[in-house]
């Protein structure tokens, strides 16, 4: 009977995968988001990891703090069903997009502030010119 093994990845693999740097990577192992194991001074990432920082990169991508982001990854460790994983990550998604939305809403008047203020700025100046 063969022993099945399992894809093993380096520190270079998962960098160049996810165009992020090897620091990077070791910064997210220093917070325990990943744990690759040793061999003497060599890192070697384990499919889990690989999963993990896939999860990282899109939480970040998504605007979650790494607090939130560890949160949601030491919930699948605890419960496997995924339930109360995918629960929290839905009160995270709802209140990400809250967020969002009250920027956007923000960002729409400051633009209307601007533009006003742009078009007295140009009528003053116009004025001052004659």
């Amino acid at each position: 009977m063969t022993e099945k093994r399992q894809k093993t990845y380096s520190i270079t693999d998962l960098s160049k995968e996810f165009d992020i740097t090897t620091r990077t990577i070791r910064f997210y192992e220093d917070k325990g988001l990943i744990s690759p194991a040793r061999e003497g001074q060599r890192r070697i990432y384990s499919s889990r990891d690989r999963v993990r920082l896939r999860l990282i990169m899109r939480g970040k991508r998504l605007g979650f703090a790494l607090s939130e982001i560890q949160e949601l990854i030491d919930l699948y460790d605890t419960d496997r069903s995924e339930v109360m994983q995918l629960q929290v990550f839905l009160k995270r998604i709802q209140s990400r997009r809250d967020a969002l939305s009250q920027q956007q809403q923000d960002i729409t008047a400051m633009l209307s502030e601007l533009e006003t203020l742009e078009e007295q700025c140009s009528g003053l100046l116009k004025q001052k010119q004659r």
